[in-house]
């Protein structure tokens, strides 16, 4: 339950469990591309981490993808498109879950 002030009054936001579990899938695959990242500073010609990453890379693309398509935008600043009418002011926004 995450509480968002919207017009100076709070309101509780309750995300849907579909959207909860789309989020942990999105976070567990990019903390696991961060870990990747920094190996591979230290490794640059491990060929299996490198696959891995992209592998990884193309799983979050596809799932933030789908968020998206699902709950609105994930990025602001050009990161992520909007769909007609503006989705920036509906939450939970992502950082809130």
């Amino acid at each position: 339950m995450i509480h968002t002030q919207h017009r100076k009054r709070w309101r509780v936001v309750n995300p849907s469990k579909e959207q909860q579990e789309l989020m942990l899938q999105i976070q567990q695959v990019d903390f696991a591309l961060v870990e990747l990242t920094l190996y591979l500073d230290t490794h640059p010609n491990d060929a299996q981490a490198i696959q891995q990453f992209n592998e990884l890379t193309a799983q979050s693309k596809k799932l933030k993808h789908q968020y998206e398509q699902a709950f609105g935008p994930l990025l602001q600043f050009g990161g992520s498109f909007s769909s007609y009418p503006w989705n920036w002011n509906k939450a939970p926004w992502p950082w809130q879950m």
